[in-house]
């Protein structure tokens, strides 16, 4: 993990769960901060690229590690 990087470990929830408590941890962080959240939902790349694209956080990438999806998510300006 890098500086200015936060954590949410999110695996074994289910939608929306993963989006719900992603949204809350972003309240707590300051714009340009990321946030890095691991989840096992399958459904998690649709709803994390979605909640980003509909709102002023941003997705940085997004892969895939041995059934787990990271999501590197920086904080946008409210």
């Amino acid at each position: 993990m890098n500086a200015g990087e936060h954590m949410l470990d999110v695996r074994g929830l289910s939608c929306p769960l993963p989006i719900l408590r992603t949204r809350r941890e972003l309240v707590r962080l300051k714009p340009g901060e990321v946030l890095r959240v691991e989840a096992t939902d399958p459904h998690a790349v649709v709803d994390f690229l979605a909640f980003t694209g509909k709102s002023s956080h941003r997705m940085l990438r997004h892969w895939e590690e041995d059934g787990v999806f990271v999501f590197l998510v920086e904080k946008g300006e409210e």
